[in-house]
């Protein structure tokens, strides 16, 4: 890899045939983590939170609407926007996947683009330090 190239890679900054020679990130800069999607870089911000269901609904929120998230281990991670709110269980929840990169964190700074509930098949093969969303309440 040229410096060029290297440089480039952990600026953020890259050319248009560089998606599939970077480690699968989509060309958005969206990394897909398995029970969530993750800016890659730290200067990005997410607009908004998609939440998407098993049965395919998919309901996205505004991070600007956020005004409160909590984590607790025993309820899982509550999202409060304005009356409403919305609770993630799972497990896993606040588990670092790689240094600095938790679904809570994540979504305190706004580096979360989606999150996704874990189907039946997938929530028995998973690795039990990995997060796994089993039920999006909203």
């Amino acid at each position: 890899m040229s410096d060029n190239r290297l440089l480039d890679k952990y600026t953020g900054r890259r050319s248009s045939g560089d998606v599939e020679a970077d480690g699968g990130f989509e060309p958005d800069g969206n990394e897909d983590l398995g029970a969530f999607g993750w800016l890659r870089t730290p200067r990005e911000r997410a607009v908004m939170l998609e939440l998407r269901k098993k049965d395919g609904t998919i309901v996205a929120i505004a991070y600007s609407y956020i005004d409160r998230v909590k984590f607790s281990p025993v309820d899982g991670i509550t999202v409060r926007c304005g009356q409403e709110q919305i609770r993630i269980k799972g497990r896993g929840l606040n588990n670092e996947i790689r240094p600095q990169v938790r679904l809570f964190q994540g979504i305190a700074r706004q580096r979360v683009t989606w999150i996704q509930e874990t189907d039946a098949s997938s929530l028995l093969r998973a690795d039990k330090n990995a997060v796994v969303v089993e039920v999006i309440e909203c």
